[in-house]
């Protein structure tokens, strides 16, 4: 009996891996088997693998003929598909089993809401995922502020309380419905809805800050509240063939959808409308992407799309190639070229809290201007042996329209590089960053040369714990301009990141980071980063303010974050963390030394179902 057992075995795993029906075929002669017919031979029974759903009283097992002197007489196999229906798909497996429905709970229950299961026909299915996200942000920056709109009559009317606080929660509900075997290959049909509802609301401590109207927001100017609905994605994505039997693909996507452009979001990270042609070649070790895509307004308090409005005379031109282990095992390398192509010019529009983004406020303030620039780009990202390494260059080069002259361009051509390296010595990962954005050194010549990115979201150095990378701080003489965008490390001197146009008049930056993550516990993780700033070229930054010398070091950036997730999942994750500014030379030049130091604090937590 012990020789035969293997084969019935065999022959019910063939069973549950067979296309259409999941029960056991009729096994040849040679796996017959019987029980000894001895006492217990009942319970041995029992013992025996049965098909999901089979009640053990309904198997008859033969055993061998007590009149034989060959015990290895055996009557006849008993073919399972006669003792009931099969178990109808794969997808109800589980349920054979005993594994009941469970809609809270994905890990440990069969749940329609995840795609355990088909929701319709044989396969389409439905897959629901809902985030809360709340902030809640004390921060303190220099602010300018008039005589007329300080909320401190007598004191100093250049440089306002810069205390603000911010509280935002958001809900984002991602629906997705999609059909076919998603194990191995792309589905045949996707179709996904994110809707995101924001509410949102700031106190500051002085008039005109967030809004132009300085008696808004109950007669004080200090608080805004706002709430907005924004749709982060709405598209349709069919798979248009197969190209290899391991499931190489073609697929297109047509629809607002999220889009990074390199590992690390520095040139393009957004969620844009438009239609893209994707897939894979040589058993995925090349991917590719071929892309068209028109800008959203954004809303200005959140930060979400606004279809509402119409969409941005603002295209993007992607083509980029991924090599899988290339140059080494472990790497993976880009290629990308990017165009962006902008024809705002001549267009005036005003934020919803009054405050003017394009054109901005810079130079003469005549238009907003056209421009063509095209990224040529090299991206790395993975790791060589154990060193852990992040690598991005770009180069951008065209023209726009003079900001200064009307009817006369400028010639764009400007650099940026950024690498983070880490290695990890088993709790400890300490890591190095290095980064570089060309400025323009003169700019009232004809060439552009300060780098600027399109829509940049930077997970680099400290990211969003970072004090220079969360914060927007203002560039005090600038018009309303902001030196650095929120999320956003580049001072490209716009009027904001989300609705102002790329500048390539810029001071540029160098920065220098040492940072470290330390997992303390499997579900606390200790960060610590320290960024040190310089100008690449404060020429622009003279021009503007009419102030000469002002020195090119920023200050130095000092951010810790504690990140807790209690279960080890991303379903519950708690963040906290405190950055800030220790004041450089430049800084001092640029908003005095009275000014206080710069800090943010941020609590976020996230909840995910």
């Amino acid at each position: 009996m012990a020789s035969r057992m293997p084969a019935l075995l065999l022959g019910l795993l063939a069973s549950l891996t067979a296309p259409a029906i999941f029960a056991v075929e009729a096994l040849p002669a040679a796996a017959s088997f019987c029980l000894p017919n001895v006492a217990g031979a009942e319970a041995e029974t029992s013992k025996v693998r049965r098909r999901p759903g089979r009640p053990i009283d309904r198997y008859e097992l033969p055993v061998c003929d007590p009149d034989t002197t060959d015990n290895n007489a055996m009557t006849p196999w008993v073919d399972p598909l006669e003792l009931g229906a099969p178990v109808p798909d794969r997808w109800r497996i589980v349920e054979a089993i005993g594994i009941t429905t469970n809609l809270w709970d994905p890990y440990n229950g069969h749940n329609p809401l995840k795609g355990d299961l088909p929701v319709w026909g044989d396969d389409w299915f439905y897959s629901l995922i809902a985030i809360s996200d709340t902030v809640l942000e004390p921060r303190r920056f220099p602010i300018p502020v008039g005589g007329a709109t300080t909320a401190r009559p007598g004191s100093l009317d250049t440089i306002g309380a810069g205390q603000t606080t911010v509280l935002s929660q958001s809900l984002i509900i991602e629906n997705v419905i999609y059909k076919g075997d998603t194990v191995f290959r792309p589905p045949d049909w996707e179709f996904r809805f994110t809707p995101v509802f924001n509410i949102n609301q700031v106190h500051a401590e002085e008039k005109g800050v967030l809004n132009v109207d300085p008696d808004i927001g109950g007669g004080t100017g200090l608080k805004r509240r706002d709430t907005f609905m924004g749709v982060q994605a709405l598209f349709v994505d069919k798979h248009l063939r197969n190209v290899s039997d391991r499931f190489d693909f073609d697929s297109i996507r047509v629809g607002i959808q999220p889009f990074s452009s390199d590992f690390r979001g520095f040139l393009f990270q957004d969620s844009p409308f438009g239609v893209r042609l994707f897939g894979n070649r040589d058993n995925n070790r090349f991917q590719y992407n071929l892309a068209w895509f028109r800008r959203i307004e954004k809303d200005t308090n959140s930060g979400l799309n606004d279809i509402t409005q119409a969409l941005r005379d603002d295209d993007v031109y992607v083509a980029n190639l991924f090599w899988q282990d290339f140059p080494h095992v472990g790497f993976f390398s880009q290629a990308t070229l990017i165009h962006n192509r902008n024809r705002e010019r001549g267009k005036i529009e005003y934020d919803k809290n009054g405050f003017i983004q394009r054109p901005s406020s810079l130079f003469e303030e005549r238009f907003a201007r056209d421009y063509d620039v095209t990224y040529a780009g090299y991206n790395g990202d993975g790791h060589i042996d154990r060193l852990n390494l992040t690598t991005s260059l770009y180069y951008a080069y065209g023209r726009q329209d003079s900001s200064r002259i009307a009817g006369a361009d400028e010639t764009i051509s400007a650099f940026f590089m950024a690498a983070e390296a880490s290695m990890d010595f088993d709790w400890l990962r300490p890591r190095l960053s290095l980064l570089w954005a060309s400025g323009d050194d003169e700019p009232f010549d004809d060439r552009a040369t300060g780098f600027d990115a399109i829509f940049e979201n930077p997970q680099f150095a400290g990211a969003d714990t970072s004090f220079v990378i969360r914060q927007n701080v203002p560039f005090i003489g600038g018009g309303g301009v902001a030196l650095m965008g929120r999320n956003g490390i580049l001072p490209s001197l716009r009027a904001s990141k989300e609705q102002g146009q790329s500048n390539f008049i810029n001071p540029g930056l160098m920065m220098l980071g040492v940072g470290a993550d330390a997992d303390l516990y499997p579900e606390l993780r200790l960060s610590l980063n320290w960024n040190y700033l310089r100008f690449d070229s404060t020429a622009v930054l003279e021009a503007l303010r009419q102030q000469g010398d002002i020195d090119k070091t920023l200050g130095q950036d000092v951010s810790v974050s504690l990140t807790w997730r209690p279960f080890m999942t991303q379903n519950i994750v708690v963040r906290l963390s405190a950055a800030g500014l220790l004041p450089g030379q430049g800084f001092d030049d640029l908003y005095g030394r009275e000014a206080a130091m710069p800090y943010s604090v941020l609590a976020n937590i996230i909840l995910t179902y």
